[in-house]
């Protein structure tokens, strides 16, 4: 039989045959998803039209949207983009951004209408 016999694990997430040995850890995974919704609601300031956002206009913005935060990711983002501007970090970065993929794949196309009878 072809398939491997599935046996516990200490962590069956990780070790599980489903999952692409090139794919991250999920713990990876779910940090990098974490942050990403700080950052999201930084740039959400800025399309808003503040050019640096601060601690407080993220908090509002996670708040309204009723999405958890910490304090300290928020201020470690200020941090870290203290001085830049954000579409320039983009342009650097596309290609960062394009490598990771994102967004689904264009829906599928139409389906042919079956043939008359």
């Amino acid at each position: 039989f072809w398939l491997k016999p599935l046996r516990p694990a200490a962590d069956p997430v990780s070790q599980s045959p489903f999952r692409p040995p090139s794919a991250p850890a999920p713990a990876a995974t779910a940090a990098a998803a974490m942050g990403m919704k700080y950052l999201g609601a930084y740039l959400m300031a800025v399309i808003g039209g503040k050019e640096s956002p601060t601690a407080a206009d993220i908090k509002e913005i996670m708040e309204a949207g009723g999405i958890d935060f910490e304090q300290e990711m928020i201020d470690r983002v200020i941090a870290r983009m203290d001085g830049k501007q954000a579409h320039e970090l983009i342009k650097e970065g596309y290609g960062k951004f394009a490598a990771c993929g994102g967004g689904g794949g264009g829906g599928g196309g139409a389906v042919a209408a079956a043939p008359a009878a």
